[in-house]
């Protein structure tokens, strides 16, 4: 569907700051996702736009049926597993279940395909199936040594499973292949390393500050102090 110019013009500012912000402030990527909505809400990226907004701040029904509008305008199946990851947001990992073996799951890309296993993955461990969410994340691409953008949330969601399943040893080795594949820091398979293996981290700053906060008084403030004798305001109130 195509704009008058202005409007088109309006709604695309909007959108740049919906991506801009979705990261570090979701809030008010949200709150431009529906200024670009009202203004143009026949329109397949701007329901996708605030589908993804929406999902940031955890509106997971809101989010879930503008996924379903942008599918519909589209054709597209690209959105089914983050569709199927707000079915779990609402509380329905049977329903995301559901969704990881139907048809449109075959129809994605690489990427999609390894993005609906860990929704998949997911669910299983929403209904306690820790075992079954290991075997679901059992596959050609967690095995491969290539890496790809995908790899080190795969690892990081294997070794997740496993510590959850008590096999602290393999986990230890998943979080390490997470981590050697996470050029971006995607994960935080590193600190999850470190807390394995008893490392803790001292904020030194925070340690300053609170010697500053135990430091005794200034000489002039403690002097104010005596002047009466009693620690009275200035307004001659006692301090409570």
């Amino acid at each position: 569907m195509s704009l008058p110019k202005t409007l088109a013009e309006d709604v695309a500012r909007n959108l740049v700051m919906v991506a801009r912000l979705i990261d570090e402030d979701p809030e008010q990527a949200y709150a431009y996702a529906r200024i670009a909505l009202r203004l143009a809400s026949r329109v397949a990226a701007v329901r996708e736009a605030a589908g993804f907004a929406a999902y940031a701040t955890q509106k997971y029904s809101e989010a879930l049926a503008e996924f379903r509008a942008a599918k519909r305008m589209t054709g597209s199946v690209e959105l089914w597993p983050v569709m199927a990851d707000c079915e779990r947001g609402l509380g329905r990992p049977e329903r995301a279940m559901a969704m990881a073996g139907e048809p449109e799951v075959q129809k994605l890309d690489k990427a999609g395909q390894v993005e609906m296993r860990l929704v998949a993955a997911g669910a299983r461990r929403d209904m306690g199936q820790i075992d079954a969410a290991i075997v679901t994340l059992q596959s050609s691409e967690l095995a491969s040594n290539a890496v790809h953008p995908w790899t080190p949330r795969l690892r990081y969601a294997y070794a997740d499973a496993l510590l959850a399943a008590g096999r602290e040893d393999e986990a230890r080795e998943w979080f390490g292949k997470a981590l050697e594949a996470d050029k971006d820091g995607a994960t935080d398979a590193s600190d999850r390393l470190a807390e394995l293996d008893g490392v803790e981290f001292v904020d030194a700053l925070g340690e300053d500050e609170d010697e500053d906060e135990d430091a005794p008084a200034p000489a002039d403030a403690a002097d104010d102090d005596k002047s009466d004798g009693k620690g009275n305001d200035e307004d001659g109130t006692s301090e409570s």
